[in-house]
């Protein structure tokens, strides 16, 4: 897979890998209620993301931001038909370069406990569980997440 890093014209694509990827998970993710016009903004206000592509077909991306000591990844998406692949990790281990060059002492996310294939992996890569909480959505329902986190040093 080649991953580059995202510019503020892939606003359109990132949107897209994000909602094809976030389209089954039950209850329904809250980044399916973002537009591009949200990426776009957010990506002009300092988010960054990458991007995989595979024969240059994009497959899957994640968004991130940079914080005071870590940098902080979510919406890690993979189409479903590339899911299982290893892409993920990937990603992660690409996004893990990008943060060691920028000498960040760790690496963080949020992630729903119920995805428990999400927290595998997660832990697989070295990322501790470092806290539990809930979120209540406007919905009403409430969703148990673990914040996660890797150090880098």
């Amino acid at each position: 897979m080649e991953i580059k890093k995202a510019n503020i014209e892939d606003a359109p694509l990132i949107h897209e890998l994000m909602i094809k990827a976030f389209a089954n998970i039950l209850p329904p993710s809250n980044a399916l209620e973002e537009t591009v016009e949200y990426v776009t903004d957010a990506i002009k206000t300092g988010e960054e993301a990458l991007i995989g592509y595979i024969a240059d077909q994009p497959i899957g991306m994640v968004r991130f931001v940079m914080k005071e000591n870590s940098l902080y990844f979510f919406r890690l998406s993979i189409l479903p038909e590339h899911q299982a692949k290893g892409l993920a990790k990937e990603l992660l281990a690409k996004l893990e370069e990008y943060a060691k060059k920028r000498q960040t002492p760790k690496i963080t996310c949020h992630v729903r406990k119920a995805l428990a294939k999400n927290v595998h992996l997660y832990h697989s890569l070295g990322y501790d569980m470092v806290e539990e909480f809930t979120v209540t959505k406007p919905d009403g329902i409430v969703l148990e997440v673990a914040a996660m986190e890797k150090s880098l040093s």
